[in-house]
C-alpha cells in the first residue's frame, strides 16, 4: 500500500510511536512510555504498516523485532523527530562572544565617524569574533531589495519617506546648517534668505531614486530656488570644496561641526528654520525575530544615544 501520497498521512505522532516501537520492541513498554493505551499504539502501527508497506517490527521469542525495513528506519526517523524539535524550539538564542556573525551595514557618507567608530568597539567588545562591514549607498544601489535578500542586515537612513513596506526605529535628529570658507564674505553676519539663496550652492546627489533630500523638500514646499553650481556624490568632498571657492553647503550640523574642528571652515544658522534630519534603522521582516540581527540593532540604537548625549555641537559662527 506505500506510494508517495501515502507518505502524506505522517505527523509527529506517528513518527513518535514508531521510533519508541524500534527503540522497545514491544507495544505494551512503547504504550508506557508514550503515555497511550495499548490499542491506541496497535492502532498507529497498523497506520504505520499500511503507510510504509511493510510490517515493520514482528514477534520474536523476546517479543517483537524490526524488520530489516524497520531497522533502516531508526536512523532517519530519530533525525527528522529531532529536526522537528528545533523547529518547534524556535530560534536558539544569541551568544556574542561566540559569534562569528558578518554584519553588513549600509549607511551615507554623512553620518558621522566618530558614531560609526563607536558602534563597531561596541559590538567588537562583547563580539570579538563578529565583523561588520559598512556599505556605501549609491543610487544604483537597491538597498530594499538587499534587505529582503539578506544581503544587508540594516540600514541607516534619513530620507524624509522611507519605504513603508521595511520597517523602522529612531535614531536621533539633526538640524541643519551651512558651511563656508571662514574668509567668506557671509561668513560675519547672520545669514539673510535672499543671500544664502542667491550664492553659490554645491549640493549632494541624492542616495535613492525618486527621494529628495529635506532642503529640497523644504525649498520645493515653499516655491524656492536656490543657485546651484556643483554635485557631488559624496558628503565629505564638499567641505574641501568649499575651502577653495564661494560655495555654500548646507548640512546637517554634526558633520560640519566635524569638519569645523579642524578647517578653517565657518558654521552659521540656516536663515530660515529648515527641516530638522531625522535617523532612523531600516529593516526587513526576514531579520525583525532573528536574535542575531536584534541584538545589531539594540547596539546602534544604543552607540547613537551615547553619541548625541556625548558631543555637544560646537557653533562656529
Amino acid at each position: 500500500m506505500a506510494n508517495g501520497c501515502a507518505w502524506d498521512s505522517l505527523d509527529a505522532h506517528l513518527l513518535r510511536v514508531l521510533h519508541v516501537l524500534l527503540t522497545e520492541g514491544s507495544v505494551s513498554r512503547a504504550a508506557r512510555r508514550l503515555n497511550l493505551s495499548q490499542p491506541a499504539v496497535s492502532t498507529a502501527l497498523k497506520r504505520l504498516r499500511d503507510i510504509t508497506g511493510d510490517k515493520l517490527l514482528v514477534r520474536s521469542r523476546t517479543g517483537m523485532t524490526p524488520t530489516e525495513r524497520g531497522a533502516e528506519l531508526l536512523e532517519p526517523v530519530r533525525i527528522v523527530l529531532d529536526q522537528m524539535e528545533r523547529i518547534a524550539a524556535g530560534p536558539a538564542g544569541f551568544e556574542p562572544a561566540s559569534s562569528k556573525r558578518i554584519f553588513n551595514i549600509a549607511t551615507p557618507d554623512y553620518l558621522n565617524a566618530l558614531m560609526l567608530g563607536e558602534i563597531v568597539t561596541d559590538i567588537h567588545r562583547q563580539a570579538p569574533g563578529a565583523q561588520v562591514v559598512f556599505h556605501s549607498m549609491t543610487q544604483a544601489f537597491d538597498y530594499p531589495r538587499a534587505l529582503e535578500s539578506g544581503e544587508l542586515d540594516l540600514v541607516i537612513g534619513n530620507w524624509p519617506n522611507p519605504p513603508e513596506h521595511l520597517r523602522t526605529a529612531p535614531l536621533f535628529e539633526d538640524r541643519m546648517v551651512v558651511m563656508m570658507r571662514t574668509g567668506h564674505p557671509l561668513a560675519g553676519t547672520p545669514l539673510k534668505l535672499a543671500d544664502w539663496l542667491g550664492a553659490e550652492h554645491v549640493v549632494p546627489t541624492s542616495y535613492s531614486v525618486g527621494q529628495r533630500g529635506v532642503v529640497d523638500v523644504y525649498l520645493a514646499r515653499e516655491r524656492l530656488r536656490r543657485n546651484v553650481v556643483a554635485h557631488v556624490p559624496y558628503f565629505h568632498m564638499a567641505p574641501y570644496m568649499v575651502l577653495q571657492s564661494e560655495l555654500l553647503f548646507t548640512a546637517p550640523a554634526r558633520f560640519a561641526s566635524h569638519y569645523a574642528e579642524f578647517l578653517p571652515i565657518a558654521v552659521v544658522d540656516a536663515p530660515v528654520e529648515l527641516p530638522g534630519m531625522a535617523y532612523y534603522l531600516l529593516w526587513h521582516d526576514r531579520s525583525q525575530h532573528s536574535a542575531e540581527c536584534r541584538w545589531l540593532r539594540e547596539r546602534i540604537v544604543r552607540a547613537a544615544r551615547t553619541e548625541t548625549v556625548s558631543a555637544p555641537l560646537r557653533r562656529v559662527a
